[in-house]
């Protein structure tokens, strides 16, 4: 078995913008000519998030409404804590959570049709990101 760990940056506009990784996956699988295995995703970082989702315009505004109707922004206790009024980022990283892994077969991700991984940035400013895949298979 291989293990390959990459990194994937991307430029994000905070505020639960959303980034359809899919492809860049797939594209790095594919240059690592892996037929079995499963792919890791992890965000390095307490504010972004990654799961999966019909990545589309409609579900691309329901699922920030969503959480601004859950976990609105306001003053929480860490935004005392810090100041820095990004509590609700925090909240909202820790339900979807950071890590997500997907199994690939014959050096395709087992995804269904309608879809695609995403990373979330629920922070209050564009940022860049830097996400972890570890590649495990043969």
């Amino acid at each position: 078995m291989r293990i390959v760990t990459e990194t994937l940056s991307i430029n994000t506009e905070g505020r639960s913008h959303m980034v359809d990784l899919t492809s860049a996956v797939a594209e790095k699988l594919s240059e690592l000519a892996m037929g079995e295995g499963i792919v890791t995703l992890f965000v390095p970082g307490s504010t972004g998030a990654v799961t999966t989702i019909e990545f589309e315009p409609g579900l691309a505004q329901d699922l920030p409404e969503m959480f601004d109707r859950l976990i609105p922004e306001g003053e929480y206790h860490h935004d005392q804590t810090w100041g820095d009024g990004n509590g609700h980022a925090h909240l909202r990283a820790s339900v979807v959570g950071p890590s997500l892994q997907v199994p690939f077969t014959e050096g395709k991700l087992t995804l269904g049709t309608w879809q695609q991984i995403v990373f979330i940035d629920f922070d209050t400013r564009p940022r860049r990101r830097r996400l972890m895949l570890q590649y495990m298979g043969d």
